[in-house]
């Protein structure tokens, strides 16, 4: 295996085509040199390692190419992709040569993404724009900034990530977002959506301070529009009339899409060219003088040139593009997004402009262009569908089981409405959306429109449940509590993906909602163990109209019955359930956790261990004489909960201390999640990492019952 450049920090090089692993140092080399269409001064070799050192000094590997195993050599070939480890090896490419290696790259994506099983759409929509920026700008002095994770696996793979391409969203493996710990390259972590203007917009306000020259560029998208960050950053850059550059990335076709995905909009010769007389130098100079005469001539004639010049560009440009040079961004496009030339033709005058301030270019991309190359994966749920929905397509989940209920209950009651925020709908969502369409709201992106929404909804006499994945809930907080809890407007909420979703890592995780949820005065909190509690809540939320419920649900299949729910049942606010009882130890869950102490329950009872189980289903308010009885008839009590500091077992513990339960025999513990970020892996590997498993629970009974080497033969 090959030694890595200072470049590329990730992995060793991989082998190359038609490369063995056995083969002996001097046969890889003559291999090598077959590769080489670039002048290089010296090569050293190490064992089976090669290095190249290019003219300028600069140490890089001959090629990294993905170490995927046996179904490497089903892959077509990518002779010039081959040769680029980091993106300075672009500079000297030919236009020809730039639409090539953007071939290659599809073609890489399609390949080793598809292998792993993992949506990849949308970075074939951005391939010829990233090396169209990499070729043009120069990373990492250059910031670029992305939006969207799944756009970038193009700029992953031309920033030395390319060998490790197939452990996406693997334990150990690449972050499916940008990462600032994982490369220089990546500016700024694409988490949400939303932030790569306003980040940087701060770090093109940093480079005016500290007088230094380089550029900014932030990518953003579609679904980035729908937000309201995204204004409020374009805004205060056009306040302060910093250079930066923001691009949007429009492959719906439309500044403002609608669920039908609007009127495309096409590019033509004229408006090629035009977008390229918009970029010119000349005509910004030109534009710039022209604004200086009238000034000068006064403040009427300025006016009347300001609005001759905003109409004609009106005129030429797409419709909204107004809205930017309004907001005070330099409006530039449409431009082709898959036309290499005309991409760096405007990417190249942009960057040559100083002392302009923000400009927005807009790039036009076509997913219909690119249906043929995942006509194959497109049959696969888990490859199309949006990143909420479990891997395996044949699995009902808990979302599936709330579409159910709430069809359930629509069906009876005319008030009751739904509305979704967040990257996109779950497709069992479409149930209701089918069956009630005037009763379904998506907002997209907006989950601070959303709640204040609901809660308008809800004043105006309905019944509306918002649904909202727990890490898109965390940016409307505000909203969630002046506008519903502080007001006791009774809204709702959904709140789905909740606790460790798996190879979506921390950024995607809904592990803090226990917490700032269950601190509001008047908030209802809970969470069911199963899919007919998840219906009894449903039907619990239904029948609250004095002020705000909500429960929380994870990402994962149900274990039940694969046939339709029954009807829900209220449950008494603030009752839990004991589901099994026993002497000697007491666990408390709360939500799914469950299902895990009752496999704790069968470990230790094999042990002679006899162990009570205890569904919470109420955070807020508790079940405190539920609780009494557990710390009365135990010595033992454990909280359970996939949550965070501060969430269940800190509300069990408060009550415990006030009403004196902790001064007596009772010894407690909670388990819950450690106070740090859990990185991406497979669900189980989270839960084992976060000690949540039923071999996990079961051994920290043993430890607090003094067995403490049954608790480490557990745990081998």
């Amino acid at each position: 295996m090959a030694s890595l450049s200072p470049q590329c920090p990730f992995g060793n090089r991989s082998l190359l085509h038609g490369e063995s692993r056995f083969q002996s140092s001097g046969s890889i080399f003559f291999r090598t040199l077959q590769f080489l269409n670039r002048n290089t001064s010296d090569f050293s070799m190490h064992h089976s390692s090669v290095t190249t050192y290019p003219q300028k000094g600069l140490c890089r590997q001959v090629a990294a190419l993905p170490d995927i195993g046996d179904f490497f050599w089903e892959k077509d070939p990518t002779p010039i992709l081959d040769m680029v480890d980091t993106p300075i090896q672009l500079k000297n490419l030919s236009h020809n040569e730039l639409k090539q290696l953007a071939n290659e790259i599809r073609s890489e994506i399609s390949f080793i993404i598809s292998k792993a099983r993992r949506p990849y759409k949308a970075s074939l929509t951005t391939v010829e724009l990233t090396v169209a920026l990499h070729h043009v700008f120069h990373a990492p002095m250059d910031k670029i900034l992305w939006d969207d994770g799944e756009q970038t696996y193009a700029h992953k793979i031309l920033t030395g990530r390319r060998s490790l391409m197939h452990t996406l969203k693997q334990k150990n493996g690449l972050s499916g977002f940008t990462s600032r710990a994982e490369s220089e390259y990546d500016a700024f972590g694409a988490g949400h959506g939303c932030n790569s203007i306003s980040a940087g917009l701060g770090m093109a306000v940093a480079r005016d301070i500290e007088g230094k020259k380089n550029h900014v560029v932030a990518i953003i998208n579609n679904w980035t529009t729908m937000a309201g960050q995204v204004y409020e950053a374009m805004s205060n850059a056009g306040y302060l009339n910093s250079n930066m550059i923001v691009i949007l990335n429009d492959s719906r076709h439309s500044l403002h899409p609608k669920l039908d995905g609007g009127s495309k909009m096409t590019i033509n010769p004229l408006s090629s060219t035009l977008s390229k007389i918009q970029s010119s130098r000349t005509f910004r100079r030109f534009r710039e003088a022209a604004k200086g005469v009238t000034k000068r001539i006064g403040k009427v004639m300025h006016e009347l040139a300001a609005k001759v010049d905003e109409y004609s560009r009106g005129m030429i440009g797409p419709m909204g593009a107004t809205l930017f040079e309004e907001l005070g961004l330099y409006y530039i496009g449409p431009v082709d997004g898959h036309n290499i030339d005309d991409l760096v033709c405007v990417l190249k005058e942009v960057a040559s402009l100083n002392s302009t301030g923000p400009v927005l270019v807009h790039v036009i991309t076509e997913d219909e262009d690119l249906e043929a190359s995942q006509k194959e994966t497109s049959k696969s749920p888990s490859l199309t569908s949006h990143s909420n929905s479990i891997s395996s397509s044949n699995s009902r989940t808990f979302n599936d089981c709330l579409a159910e209920a709430l069809v359930a209950e629509a069906e009876r009651d005319k008030a009751i409405v739904v509305v979704h925020a967040g990257m996109g709908v779950d497709p069992s969502l479409t149930l209701f959306q089918s069956r009630f369409p005037d009763r379904f709201f998506d907002v997209g992106m907006a989950e601070q429109h959303a709640i204040t929404f609901s809660a308008g909804l809800s004043c105006g006499g309905l019944k509306p449940f918002c649904i909202v994945p727990s890490t898109f809930l965390q940016r409307g907080y505000d909203q969630v509590i002046q506008d519903v809890d502080l007001q006791r407007v009774p809204v709702r909420f959904a709140i789905s993906s909740a606790g460790l979703v798996g190879s979506e890592g921390p950024i995607q995780s809904g592990i803090f909602d226990i917490t700032f949820m269950a601190c509001l005065p008047n908030m209802i909190v809970m969470a069911p163990s199963d899919e007919n509690e998840l219906a009894d809540m449903v039907a619990t939320a239904v029948s609250v109209n004095d002020r705000p419920i909500c429960f929380r649900y994870p990402r994962i299949a149900v274990t039940g019955n694969s046939g339709l729910l029954q009807t829900g049942t209220p449950l008494e606010i603030g009752k839990g359930e004991v589901l099994v009882e026993g002497k000697h130890v007491a666990l408390l869950a709360y939500g799914v956790m469950v299902q895990n102490c009752i496999k704790a329950q069968s470990l230790l009872a094999s042990l002679g261990i006899q162990v009570t189980v205890a569904s919470a289903k109420f955070c807020k308010p508790l079940d405190i004489e539920l609780i009494r009885g557990l710390c009365r008839e135990h010595e033992f009590l454990i909280t359970v909960e996939e949550g965070t500091i501060g969430g269940f077992g800190a509300h069990v513990s408060q009550f415990m201390a006030l009403d004196g339960l902790l001064d007596g025999r009772v010894k407690w513990r909670p388990i819950l999640l450690p106070d740090n970020y859990i990185e991406q892996a497979s669900p189980r590997q989270q839960l084992e990492i976060a000690g949540l498993t039923g071999h996990h629970i079961a051994a920290t009974a043993l430890s607090l019952m003094g067995r403490h080497r049954d608790a480490f033969l557990l745990l081998r």
